[in-house]
């Protein structure tokens, strides 16, 4: 915990996961759990990140308390609700190898869903039941494994062409009831231990004051610049995620 090149990590992770709740950086709060996966396994990791991010989901909430398109949620939360169940079905037989491979994997499809944009090719589709369940549970089950649920969230309701603040609410009110929702799950799962709720007291602040920091920012910087930086250092971490998941699985 006290490792300086730890902290650095951990702090950079949970800071960039606060901005992109505040909606400064789009999806980039997807590299939340696989930065951390560079100092630290991705069990403990997702486990650790859980109280940290109901923290930042109650501040969006408070936020947007009063936008949020709960049609949609209609939709999609049933979809979410069997994927989490998926997901904690599957915990036990998936190894940390495998988890990093789907971490990789999934950051990956976030990378290359930014340069080629299924999303755009939807855009003027009515917003069709069967695909908001599919990707509702899909953000689901990659959110209980890594808290990676908002590539597929994305790519069904950013068609959908919401108004911005109306957006940033009903993704926070979505994720809220998720991450809430795995609460139970991850305590008998064991990954709300001491070690790993004292790691969340330590950091709840930074992930607060991450999503203040992105509401003051958001309307008074130009991110093109850090965005196609940061893009290809989410590619390259990619790439490492999944040699060294599919390296591990391979040897062991």
């Amino acid at each position: 915990m006290f490792d300086p090149f730890f902290v650095t990590i951990a702090v950079i992770a949970v800071l960039i996961v606060g901005l992109s709740k505040a909606g400064l950086l789009g999806g980039l709060g997807v590299v939340g759990v696989p930065l951390l996966t560079l100092v630290m396994a991705p069990r403990d990791a997702a486990g650790m990140m859980l109280p940290v991010l109901l923290c930042m989901d109650a501040v969006a909430i408070w936020m947007y308390r009063k936008e949020c398109d709960w049609s949609l949620l209609k939709i999609m939360l049933p979809g979410a609700a069997v994927g989490t169940l998926i997901g904690w079905a599957l915990w036990a037989v998936v190894s940390d190898a495998m988890v990093l491979l789907m971490v990789g994997v999934v950051t990956l499809l976030f990378v290359l869903d930014a340069v080629f944009p299924l999303r755009k090719k939807l855009e003027g589709l009515p917003p069709s039941k069967p695909w908001g369940v599919f990707w509702g549970g899909l953000a689901g089950f990659t959110s209980f494994i890594s808290h990676t649920g908002g590539p597929p969230f994305q790519i069904y309701v950013l068609p959908r062409r919401l108004a911005p603040a109306l957006y940033a609410g009903t993704t926070a009110f979505f994720f809220a009831i998720v991450n809430t929702a795995k609460l139970v799950p991850y305590y008998f799962l064991g990954q709300l231990n001491v070690e790993n709720l004292t790691l969340s007291a330590a950091l709840a602040p930074v992930g607060v004051l991450g999503v203040f920091l992105g509401v003051y920012l958001v309307r008074r910087i130009d991110a093109r610049l850090f965005y196609r930086i940061a893009y290809w250092l989410v590619f390259l971490l990619a790439l490492q995620l999944i040699w060294e998941g599919s390296s591990r699985l391979l040897a062991g």
